[in-house]
């Protein structure tokens, strides 16, 4: 399908549930949300750049609009990091749901796939 569109959509993908050690939440959530999806909004509309990474692009701490929210720099820095071991976990368990459809499965997301795992090693 993306060969077939000139201007594909550009996909985001958020976790907003990360929790700490103690299991609480890392961001705020609800209204401050809004932070992270203007800075999606800025990234569409190339205002903004961001920082490639082995799983895809993410944001410069700067970019986030942190003005009022009781946030560190650090906490944010935890939000952004990529831990490797826990994105392999998750490739693993992608390579068996795709499995389940033997050769019926896009090629294209195979080739992703791959090359995640390639990035992560």
């Amino acid at each position: 399908m993306g060969k077939k569109i000139p201007h594909a959509p550009k996909i985001f993908n958020v976790n907003w549930f990360r929790t700490d050690d103690q299991g609480n939440f890392i961001w705020p959530g609800f209204g401050d949300n809004m932070r992270v999806l203007m800075w999606i909004l800025a990234r569409c509309e190339d205002k903004v750049d961001a920082r490639d990474t082995a799983i895809g692009y993410i944001p410069e701490i700067e970019d986030i609009e942190l003005d009022g929210l009781d946030v560190s720099k650090e906490t944010l820095e935890e939000l952004l990091h990529i831990d490797q071991d826990l994105w392999l976990e998750e490739a693993a368990g992608i390579d068996k749901f795709y499995a389940q459809f033997d050769d019926k499965f896009p090629q294209e997301l195979k080739d992703e796939l791959a090359t995640l795992k390639a990035n992560l090693k």
